[in-house]
């Protein structure tokens, strides 16, 4: 009822609300920012000075070619070695890297041939096992064990066993001795 009503109101007089609308004048544009030089000699003034600019980027100037000569710079970085690449770094394994300790045999996570692992990251099937493992045997698997097993912090691997628990699944048997069937119809 009320779309009704409030159709009515936006389609009443509608003619003369469009004519009225498009009678109106558009609005002016805001004035241009008048010129300090009128825009004949503005023009040349422009270009000469370009051409002055660019005549003395390409000149030779003895003073400071004499200065530039004078400077030396001397860069020394007591690290330097040879720099590898990602290619020469996962070739030969790296020291920030460690093997897989767990996968799954279909290959479910997704991941295309990932073989080794930075320190402090886990695979979602190593995290998985790991938080399972810690839930049935607390005793064995420790915060301690699980992050050397795995090569992570000890303060992250106490949050991660307080924060991320696997899923547990509880079968609740009945309560009576005889158990209640559906009869098909």
């Amino acid at each position: 009822m009320g779309a009704r009503v409030v159709r009515m109101f936006r389609n009443f007089n509608l003619e003369n609300r469009i004519e009225r609308e498009i009678s109106k004048e558009k609005p002016r544009s805001a004035p241009r920012h008048q010129l300090t030089q009128p825009t004949s000699t503005g023009q040349n003034d422009a270009n000469t000075f370009s051409a002055e600019v660019s005549g003395s980027v390409h000149q030779k100037n003895d003073p400071l070619l004499l200065n530039l000569k004078s400077v030396f710079v001397e860069s020394k970085d007591k690290a330097a070695g040879p720099v590898k690449s990602r290619k020469d770094l996962s070739a030969d394994g790296g020291a920030k890297t460690r093997p897989i300790k767990f996968t799954l045999p279909n290959d479910s996570q997704g991941l295309a041939n990932v073989q080794n692992i930075p320190h402090g990251k886990l695979t979602i099937t190593e995290a998985l096992k790991a938080l399972g493992s810690h839930q049935n045997q607390p005793q064995t698997w420790t915060s301690q064990k699980i992050s050397e097993e795995y090569s992570l912090n000890l303060k992250e691997t106490n949050s991660l066993l307080e924060f991320f628990v696997p899923f547990q699944i509880q079968i609740i048997p009945p309560q009576t001795a005889k158990v209640k069937q559906l009869k098909g119809s």
